[in-house]
């Protein structure tokens, strides 16, 4: 094939090569299997999911919250208790994230309570005052997808994970060790290595080009067109990245063929789809003796202004039923596969939400919000970190006009390190990930298990 035809039949190829992808990857037999094989799958919930009303206090704190919140709460009878007591507070969940109860109860899920980005460690009257370093445009959602994920600016933009990925001994590294699912890869990225790209859907055929049959002609073309080289820079750089996908998309392609169809309840919605494919090729990844991968997953559309409550498919409450449904079909799939300590996941958003409730019966962008980590290594069961004070105007409230916006009393950098350290990070390389934590005398969180 000429220049031209290359260029046309890439074309047709699926976005992967616009992203970037890992090192060349040899073809021939995998690797033999081990047992040190550990994922963290990032779901980042896009909008600003409102921590304020998936995660609920059922004690005295409740009233605080309601009286902030007089048609936007959600009241106290159908909340889902949560077992226990942790950090002072009785808690209940959001009734569409009651599948996550039995989870929690079970010691296998734990809420992180007001975590966002930190520059250093702030109090309410400080942000006020101006009297301490806080992120660049905290109500911003592109800036703070980015500072939530890792980004240090516009000299650097890659993220924790991938930063952390790229200082992992030797020996834990692997093909396709940072993973996107979305075209948003600011937390996967490293600053020298490039990120893979996992489709929901069947990366199989390019084309004409059958990849998991490589000795038909079209497969043979493809990979010869792979393999080309160019003199100018731009087709050269095309090229290598057009050949990193080919290799990436066959590697993808042999774990879908040997891998079995995973058990949970998973629905048909786009975020069941990502985890079900997670869920169908983890156990091949760790079969093919890989060590350590992050996934990002960014799915949804929580920027609830207006009309969080009700059965709108945008409203908050229809797509917490769908993350309850598809976490805890992930969570079975991975416990059936034998992945029980293998898995961690996580859930992030942009921001949280305000406490003070919208006009169009929603909330405006904050701060600090609270997540949920699942899996095996997690220490359940319990409630990582401090509940704000749920008052406006409160002693935790960093609005000067009153509206509830939270400043974070857990840094996304500690919770970064704590998980990447359960990657393999060291403690010694900590400030070269997070500089940041370099302000903080705790640098991670009790989230895991030793």
């Amino acid at each position: 094939m000429d220049r031209r035809h290359f260029l046309r039949f890439a074309g047709a190829a699926p976005v992967v090569s616009m992203l970037g992808a890992s090192s060349l990857l040899e073809s021939g037999p995998a690797h033999a299997a081990g047992d040190d094989y550990r994922a963290l799958v990032v779901v980042f919930l896009n909008g600003g999911n409102d921590g304020l009303n998936s995660l609920v206090p059922l004690d005295g704190a409740y009233n605080d919250y309601a009286a902030a919140r007089p048609e936007l709460a959600i009241g106290k009878s159908v909340l889902t208790a949560l077992a226990g007591s942790s950090g002072g507070h009785t808690y209940g969940l959001h009734p569409a994230l009651a599948p996550l109860a039995p989870l929690y109860n079970n010691g296998r899920l734990a809420w992180i309570a007001n975590a966002g980005p930190l520059v250093q460690p702030a109090t309410a009257r400080q942000v006020i005052e101006r009297t301490v370093a806080v992120p660049s445009f905290l109500l911003s959602h592109s800036d703070q997808v980015m500072w939530q994920q890792g980004w240090l600016g516009d000299s650097d933009t890659s993220g924790w994970a991938g930063r952390a990925l790229e200082l992992l001994p030797s020996s834990l590294r692997n093909a396709a060790n940072a993973v996107t699912m979305n075209n948003d890869r600011t937390l996967v990225l490293g600053r020298n290595s490039p990120v893979s790209f996992l489709s929901a859907w069947d990366s199989r055929y390019w084309g004409q080009a059958d990849l998991a049959q490589p000795q038909t002609p079209a497969a043979q073309a493809l990979n010869r067109m792979a393999r080309w080289q160019f003199a100018n820079g731009y087709e050269a750089e095309y090229a290598r990245t057009f050949g990193r996908s080919v290799t990436e998309s066959t590697l993808f392609t042999q774990a879908a063929l040997g891998a079995k169809d995973p058990q949970g309840d998973f629905g048909g919605d786009e975020l069941s789809r990502c985890l079900r494919k997670l869920a169908s090729l983890l156990p091949e990844f760790k079969k093919r003796g890989f060590k350590r991968q992050v996934f990002l997953v960014q799915w949804g559309q929580f920027d609830t202004h207006a009309a969080q409550r009700g059965t709108g498919p945008t409203s908050q409450d229809a797509q917490l039923a769908t993350l309850a449904r598809a976490m805890t079909a992930f969570d079975t799939a991975n416990q059936a596969a034998g992945l029980d300590q293998n898995v961690v996941s996580l859930t992030m958003s942009d921001f949280g939400r305000t406490l003070r409730q919208a006009s169009g019966g929603g909330s405006d962008h904050a701060w600090g919000n609270h997540w949920f980590a699942l899996g095996g290594p997690v220490r359940g069961g319990q409630v990582a970190g401090a509940l704000p004070t749920l008052t406006l105007g409160g002693p935790d409230d960093s609005d000067p006009n009153g509206g509830g916006r939270f400043v974070p009393t857990i840094s996304t950098d500690q919770v970064g390190a704590t998980l990447m350290q359960w990657l393999g990070l060291a403690p010694s390389d900590f400030d070269k990930v997070f500089p940041n934590l370099a302000n903080f005398s705790q640098k991670t969180i009790n989230l895991l298990h030793a």
